[in-house]
């Protein structure tokens, strides 16, 4: 998954500058991402019938319609500046075009999109996984595989309406659903732009992709908004997210407590014929020296979510960026590793690993 994501990304850093097909002022780089199915075609009729057809309910087009959509996109810009978006409250005032922690300001930037066929199975299905790769990041690891994007911040300006169309472009492509990208740092922007697309015919899940590094407050008030959780589980031990993650010795608190909260909100992944429309599911890398403690990680998800919950154990660490600088990151993850963490998980009685 990892490795296609980084050329998912390399491609679409030319793609969306150049492609001739504008959607407003943003290029849409057709059949210049991962190709889906469709060959490119769009897949779907208006987006009224759309709406009418939607295989399952979406809680955002009812929250839409009662007017609490628009008072939970208030309640986000409220945190947005001084910023208290995520856990390390750092107060910029991004509407004045002060950076926060994560390097973005007022505005946003889109690194690549187009429909996604790296991502796991139920997420992909046959025509990928609508994916929306945002620029710059909240928790910055030293390990990361993208930094060009999440770290130095490459990426298109994007305005509202523009990220609307690219919604409503990956719908009409075929996509299963809507995956925003590391998109903690941009929940106002994008619910804003999820408001003008409902109202131009999105109904697709929107799947949340982030690094699991999350307030609790902003979680709650992506109540019935989110359909699919997708969060990173790093560590298990408060000294790695402080070595590893730009000084975050709380990484383990907050994602607990997030990921517990999304599993109140939407449960175990559930799907049909293969495809997730709602749901959680938790990637979980494997480092070296058992760095991620994949042993205490099983056994937390058990106790805390119950055996059912879906879990990505992945063994594509690359030890790329900065990794040579921190030891034991400066290495891939011996096959005997993988091997204990997949006994560990199997030990701790989860069932819907892999």
């Amino acid at each position: 998954m990892s490795l296609s994501r980084r050329k998912f990304i390399k491609g679409g850093l030319a793609a969306v500058g150049t492609a001739a097909a504008a959607l407003g002022g943003l290029s849409i780089a057709r059949g210049l991402f991962a190709e889906s199915a469709s060959g490119g075609k769009d897949l779907s009729d208006s987006g009224k019938d759309q709406r009418a057809d939607a295989p399952h309910p979406l809680r955002y087009l009812d929250l839409e319609r009662s007017g609490e959509l628009e008072r939970r996109e208030k309640a986000l810009w409220a945190l947005f500046s001084p910023c208290r978006l995520c856990p390390r409250l750092c107060g910029a005032n991004r509407a004045a075009g002060r950076a926060g922690a994560c390097s973005a300001a007022e505005n946003f930037k889109v690194a690549s999109f187009g429909p996604h066929h790296g991502e796991e199975s139920p997420l992909r299905g046959r025509r990928g996984s609508g994916t929306i790769f945002f620029s710059n990041c909240n928790l910055l690891c030293v390990f990361c595989l993208n930094w060009q994007v999440a770290h130095r911040g490459d990426g298109t300006q994007t305005s509202h309406a523009e990220l609307a169309k690219i919604m409503l472009d990956l719908q009409r492509r075929g996509c299963h659903n809507i995956n925003l990208v590391t998109p903690s740092h941009l929940v106002p922007h994008i619910v804003k732009a999820l408001r003008i697309a409902i109202a131009d015919g999105l109904t697709l899940p929107l799947l949340y992709n982030s690094s699991g590094y999350e307030s609790l407050e902003v979680i709650k008030l992506l109540d019935g908004i989110v359909d699919i959780y997708l969060p990173d589980f790093k560590y298990q031990d408060s000294a790695h997210g402080a070595r590893f993650s730009q000084g975050a010795p709380d990484y383990v608190r907050h994602t607990a407590a997030a990921i517990k909260e999304m599993h109140r909100q939407v449960g175990t992944l559930q799907q049909t014929d293969g495809i997730a429309h709602r749901g959680l599911l938790i990637r979980h890398l494997v480092l070296p020296q058992n760095v991620a403690a994949t042993d205490l990680f099983a056994r937390w998800v058990v106790s805390e979510l119950g055996p059912d919950t879906h879990v990505n154990i992945m063994n594509q660490y690359t030890p790329l960026f900065k990794a040579n600088e921190y030891p034991p990151l400066d290495r891939r993850v011996q096959q005997k590793e993988f091997d204990q963490a997949m006994r560990w998980a199997r030990e701790a009685g989860l069932r819907n690993f892999h």
